[in-house]
């Protein structure tokens, strides 16, 4: 696979990754399949997709227990591991909220290595900034990890550009990640630039917009009950309707060149600069291979025009 680094001093990584949330978390809980998604896990690997991105939140626990599954022994070698820290869920499920205290930082560190199975992550990430914590606060918890060989860069989520320059008085940003798609476009404004200016990594996550580029969804019964995905503005029927006109388009594009409407929306975000690792979710080897093949796949100026243009979605992400 063609590869780019992780940020100008960062590792060199596949230029699409692999996040790892609905392997057991969020999207389709009953289809949990743990040896598909160790299977998922190694194939990604040999096919160049070396970014693994996981987080504590994410089961929550169970899912870095399952990447750490899969990327036992050798395997880990090959990896760019990624996890993060700064979200907890509640008792007996309850909403997800904050925690950024600098005692939570050190002691989930430890705790998500051991659930990993390895002496150190490639990249430990703050979730989301806690607003109760002064963010110079959790940063310098998050690079106490580093100085202790736990961690080797740190990276922030959903953030604005004050804030990764609050992060970066501190200690080094290496990547940003946020969500960006063809119907998720926010981060363009500011934070992607001053990241490609900067020399920082950023990695979108949901660049398929949670599989809606892909065609996967037609109508609302397309998504099962019990699918997070149920409760989002954007696949309520007469919102999800009115969207298939983005695929419809992406869908075209793709046609031109005999691929697939997900590769088209992928190589559009791999297109939005150097630095720009996506890391669509998958726990199925076929939708793997088929992302994956989205790094051999260059859209012309015309197409990415054309994609460009592309209207807002209907509905808001949450």
């Amino acid at each position: 696979m063609r590869t780019t680094k992780l940020g100008v001093d960062g590792p060199e990584v596949g230029v699409i990754g692999l996040g790892c949330m609905g392997m057991t978390w969020a999207y389709d809980p009953n289809g949990r399949d743990d040896t598909a998604s160790v299977e998922v896990l190694r194939s990604a690997l040999d096919l160049g997709v070396t970014l693994i991105d996981t987080a504590d939140v994410y089961g929550p626990y169970d899912n870095e227990e399952l990447v750490g599954k899969g990327l036992a022994c050798e395997y880990r070698e090959r990896a760019v591991l990624a996890t993060k820290v700064g979200l907890v869920q509640g008792k007996d499920g309850a909403r997800v909220g904050n925690d950024g205290r600098p005692e939570h930082v050190r002691r989930s560190i430890d705790d998500s290595l051991r659930r990993l199975g390895t002496d150190h992550v490639d990249l430990y990430q703050l979730h989301r900034v806690d607003p109760a914590v002064p963010l110079e606060e959790t940063w310098g918890a998050m690079a106490e990890a580093v100085a202790a060989g736990k961690a080797r860069r740190l990276g922030l989520s959903e953030v604005t550009v004050e804030q990764i320059q609050r992060a970066q008085a501190v200690h080094p940003v290496a990547s940003v990640q946020s969500e960006l798609s063809l119907w998720t476009r926010d981060a363009l404004a500011e934070v992607v630039p001053y990241t490609e200016a900067n020399g920082i990594a950023f990695l979108p996550f949901s660049p398929l917009g949670r599989g809606f580029l892909a065609g996967r969804f037609s109508s609302a019964a397309d998504i099962p009950a019990d699918d997070w995905r149920s409760t989002l503005p954007r696949f309520q029927a007469d919102a999800l309707a009115a969207n298939q006109a983005l695929v419809d388009t992406v869908r075209r594009i793709a046609d031109q060149y005999g691929a697939t409407p997900a590769q088209v929306a992928l190589a559009w975000v791999v297109a939005q600069g150097q630095y720009v690792v996506p890391i669509p979710g998958t726990k199925t080897p076929k939708y793997l291979v088929d992302n994956a093949g989205a790094a051999d796949l260059t859209l012309t100026a015309a197409d990415l025009a054309e994609l460009d243009a592309l209207p807002a979605p209907v509905g808001g992400r949450y």
